[in-house]
């Protein structure tokens, strides 16, 4: 029989399917349990067919669970066929958040019977997201890099960095054309941020180590390729690479506080680099510009 599933908002043809033999605890395409793909693009008649028929309900890939599928992609009634399926909404999987848990943080904080709270800086975060992305909005295409530094002014990383005061480009300047080494600064509430527009310099190590000094940073670049790339900086070391901050799904070593990011910035790149590091701009000029200062790096490889 083909190995391939039907729609997952196709119950007569998911149905066929299982009965003619296909495996619901099968990883679809060595990646994802079917229960998984259907707690985030099915329905809810999808979801009990196959929940009825897998091994275990509970059943965790990559850290989660499908239940924690449906909480995290905001499918309220997947996430009640669920838990009407026998899946435990309290069970601890990333970090201590349990599925139940993470849906206090958003628009169904009645979805299951209540068991426990937030903390009070969980929900202060929880209350900045919505002001945060819309501050931020609408932010930049892809193709630019930022760096978001906790607890230093703009003067402070021009300083760190060894740059130099310079002049911005023009308003019909091609990005193609312009300097790989200059970077526009701006001071924001909580800290600053660096930024270059067209290219990746603001998120080389090089950059990020020395503005990190005592502090943290988030840095990304938008690429326009790959997708964003995003790495934590602490105090001159890189504590993560590769990220993809607004990603959705958390790594397996996350922190408690960056479970909640990745659920709060879902496909918000740049607000979920400036939640992390505490900044709080009141607008988007830190990001979309004009900054307060223009920068030149000096000629250096900044890539170490």
């Amino acid at each position: 029989m083909s190995s391939e599933w039907p729609a997952w908002n196709d119950l007569a043809g998911i149905r066929a399917h299982l009965d003619a033999g296909a495996d619901p605890d099968a990883l679809v395409h060595g990646w994802r349990p079917p229960l998984d793909f259907a707690a985030e693009y099915g329905t809810p008649e999808v979801v009990a067919e196959l929940a009825g028929r897998v091994t275990d309900v509970d059943a965790v890939n990559e850290g989660r669970t499908a239940l924690w599928t449906a909480v995290s992609e905001g499918r309220p009634d997947n996430a009640r066929a669920l838990m009407e399926a026998g899946a435990d909404p309290w069970r601890p999987l990333i970090a201590g958040w349990s599925p139940a848990r993470l849906s206090l943080a958003g628009p169904h904080p009645d979805l299951f019977p209540p068991r426990a709270e937030l903390s009070a800086a969980e929900s202060a975060a929880v209350a900045e997201a919505p002001r945060l992305i819309e501050a931020l909005a609408p932010g930049r295409d892809g193709g630019f890099s930022l760096a978001c530094v906790a607890g230093i002014t703009a003067a402070e990383a021009a300083r760190r960095l060894e740059a130099s005061p310079a002049e911005g480009p023009e308003e019909d300047d091609e990005f193609d054309d312009l300097d790989d080494l200059l970077v526009g600064a701006t001071d924001v509430p909580g800290g600053c941020v660096i930024v270059q527009p067209w290219g990746y310099a603001a998120q080389t190590p090089g950059v990020t180590k020395a503005l990190s000094s005592g502090t943290v940073c988030y840095a990304m670049y938008a690429n326009p390729k790959s997708g964003n790339q995003g790495q934590i900086v602490r105090d001159g070391t890189i504590e993560g690479w590769d990220l993809h901050p607004g990603g959705g799904v958390p790594r397996p070593d996350a922190t408690p506080e960056e479970v909640l990011l990745t659920y709060l910035y879902k496909h918000e790149a740049p607000a979920y680099c400036y939640a992390y590091t505490s900044l709080r701009p009141t607008d988007s000029r830190s990001l979309t510009g004009p900054p307060d200062q223009w920068l030149q790096l000096p000629t250096r490889d900044h890539w170490t």
